[in-house]
């Protein structure tokens, strides 16, 4: 276990390979582990981190530090930690948010995101996360249900830790985002990322798709839910090495027959 001291608070991370930075940020259910998959994938060209966000995983709680924009100074002050000073960021339902916010804020730290099952806008939430409330229980098995929770062992395994204090306030926080602004003015190749049969976010609207500026595209996968990282492993490895490796060349994505569906 690797772990620092940010504003008198300690940030659980973990890092595995060699080679340029490389960002991960969790969602509402879970923690760093569900991306190890994806860290051990990249590993031999990059040097990958996942942190747990205040309030998640093994990262202290934070009263008071479970805003949006709480959330984009720890990620700040994380890469000023490890002395990473341009990463691409990859990021999962508010981990995506908080990637996109510090996309938009200090763009110069960015290289590129890919948001994977993030709300766009508050709309976007599905039910058991918008109405999501502050009771006792396990999140994960309140939002998900048993049944659904058991699929997922790198989610179980870490959901007991979770604040659910930071799971309503962070959801309040989307309710009343549009990120769809923040796209209009990003510059660095963007990829939205959903799985098809996701119960928890939906994906943007086709009428907004069609004035997307050409460096933002959104990719569908068939096969997954709310965990195409988990889901679809092997095609979501796949899709995001050829993301990083393509860059500002989107449209290679699409030479891909598993991607099976561009929205646009």
């Amino acid at each position: 276990m690797s772990a620092i001291i940010i504003e008198n608070g300690l940030v659980h991370y973990e890092a595995i390979g060699r080679g340029a930075p490389l960002i991960f940020l969790h969602g509402w259910l879970g923690s760093w582990r569900y991306w190890v998959p994806a860290m051990d994938d990249l590993s031999d060209r990059y040097r990958t981190y996942a942190l747990d966000l205040w309030g998640f995983g093994d990262s202290d709680r934070q009263r008071g530090g479970y805003s949006l924009s709480a959330y984009v100074t720890l990620l700040q002050q994380f890469m000023e930690e490890m002395a990473i000073g341009r990463a691409p960021l990859v990021g999962h339902a508010l981990g995506g948010v908080v990637a996109l916010r510090m996309a938009a804020e200090m763009p110069e730290r960015v290289e590129q995101v890919m948001a994977v099952s993030t709300p766009l806008v508050g709309s976007a939430l599905a039910r058991p996360l918008a109405s999501f409330s502050d009771n006792n229980g396990e999140v994960a098995t309140r939002i998900l249900g048993r049944r659904q929770i058991a699929a997922y062992p790198e989610v179980q395994m870490e959901a007991g830790k979770t604040d659910a204090a930071a799971v309503v306030s962070s959801v309040r926080a989307v309710l009343g985002e549009d990120l769809r602004r923040d796209l209009d003015e990003l510059r660095m190749p963007v990829l939205l990322v959903y799985g098809k049969n996701d119960s928890l976010i939906y994906p943007p609207e086709g009428k907004w798709l069609k004035w997307v500026e050409e460096n933002v595209r959104i990719i569908l996968l068939e096969g997954a839910r709310h965990f195409p990282m988990l889901e679809e492993m092997n095609k979501f490895n796949r899709l995001l090495r050829q993301f990083l490796e393509f860059k500002d060349d989107l449209d290679a994505l699409e030479l891909k027959e598993e991607w099976r569906r561009r929205m646009r």
